[in-house]
């Protein structure tokens, strides 16, 4: 079917390369550009804008998506949402699948996996949302204090993710949905994970790409790497179940990679460990910040096309601009270490669970190896892991076609 005809969007800035176009985009960052970033993304799909609040559904696509604000209990706090559900519903669909971002990003990372999930929602009637996280992308960036002691780990951790988790479970009564699949990347995955082991009821599976928190320290996971790695993203291979040789050789890279760090990846490690996130320099340096971000945007998304590469540039740009929190202080350890880590409480899960790496991921697999084999230790056989060829930490950008195929694969396991 032909596509809904929207208003046209103004096009994106160049990726600025000079002090000058860092001053004009900086001073264009706010919630309307915000906006009109996002949807520049996601009018790439061809059945964007195609509401679903008529009462005759239009049958002439699969599905129908649009964005939304979903309000929550307390007063200005939302999550911004993205919807794409099915024209044909069935009664004896799989749950909905929900696409959580991890730290610093958005739903939109996800605009390349959006077809081949809707196309999934299309076939079985069921429904694919993706949300950004309370205090990040989109979201409400509301305040956030924590009341336990400093020297309260565990009850630090447990307010931290509270934050997060409670206001997905929120969500989830929102929108009337009993049981959903959780698919996270990175701390998004911590958090889906986290949210299992509260609300374990309302979890069908998990399907964690390159998550977060998952092993013990120390450990080789280098975040650093995040804004100094180079990724082609039209890298193409398959996804294979991890073997332990294949482990070994991801770790032995990232130790060989923390021997010769250069001077920026070390500063930027000493800072982490100063308790900076790459993020929270980058909105430090002002109207430097968005040439920042275009060195990082040129670098990390090498495959994609020039127009691409610029509408990612200013999508990130206006997120990462945007007024921060610090939550994941209170999760995460110096160095991205989780403080309490899944490995050592997975276990309590009897659901289905996915682990996902690239080969050349910055995150230490070796923790979802120990995952699976905890799990398979408690009773549960349905652990897997699988690494991803050509691939760093935002696996689902490196090698799209290998994700997309192993998600549709994983969301139909029995």
């Amino acid at each position: 079917m032909d596509a809904p005809v929207l208003d046209p969007l103004p096009p994106a800035r160049e990726v600025p390369a000079a002090f000058a176009a860092s001053v004009r985009s900086w001073w264009s960052v706010g919630e309307k550009q915000s906006a009109i970033s996002e949807e520049r993304l996601l009018r790439r799909l061809p059945f964007y804008g195609l509401q679903s609040f008529t009462s005759t559904p239009n049958h002439g696509s699969p599905v129908t998506a649009y964005s939304s604000r979903v309000n929550l209990d307390t007063p200005k706090h939302f999550l911004n949402t993205f919807s794409m559900l099915s024209t044909s519903p069935s009664p004896n669909a799989p749950p909905p699948a929900v696409v959580l971002h991890g730290y610093g990003a958005g739903l939109g990372f996800f605009y390349q996996n959006f077809p081949a999930l809707a196309k999934w929602a299309g076939n079985r009637g069921s429904s694919i949302y993706a949300l950004d996280w309370l205090g990040m992308g989109r979201s409400a960036r509301v305040p956030f204090t924590i009341k336990a002691k400093r020297d309260d780990i565990s009850g630090r951790v447990a307010e931290a993710e509270s934050f997060f988790v409670d206001s997905l479970e929120e969500w989830r009564q929102k929108m009337g949905l009993d049981k959903m699949t959780l698919i996270g990347h990175s701390l998004g995955a911590y958090f889906s994970t986290a949210y299992a082991l509260k609300y374990p009821t309302r979890v069908n599976k998990l399907i964690l790409l390159s998550p977060a928190g998952v092993p013990r320290d120390p450990n080789y996971s280098m975040p650093s790497r995040e804004v100094t790695d180079t990724r082609d993203t039209s890298s193409t291979g398959s996804a294979e179940p991890a073997t332990k040789d294949k482990v070994d050789q991801i770790r032995e890279e990232q130790k060989a990679g923390k021997k010769q760090e250069s001077r920026t990846r070390r500063l930027l490690t000493y800072l982490w460990e100063e308790g900076w996130s790459p993020f929270q320099v980058v909105r430090s340096t002002f109207v430097w910040g968005p040439m920042l971000i275009g060195k990082y945007s040129s670098r990390r998304f090498m495959g994609l096309s020039e127009e691409d590469t610029r509408d990612m540039h200013e999508y990130i740009m206006n997120i990462t601009l945007a007024k921060g929190s610090g939550e994941y202080s209170h999760i995460l350890a110096p160095g991205a270490h989780a403080r309490l880590p899944l490995v050592d409480r997975i276990s309590a899960l009897k659901i289905p669970i996915t682990f996902v790496y690239g080969d050349h991921d910055w995150m230490d697999p070796e923790g979802g190896r120990q995952a699976v084999e905890n799990l398979r230790q408690a009773g549960n056989g349905k652990g897997r892991m699988y690494i991803i060829s050509h691939a760093g930490h935002h696996v689902y950008l490196d090698n799209v076609k290998a994700v997309n195929d192993l998600l549709v694969k994983e969301l139909d396991r029995q």
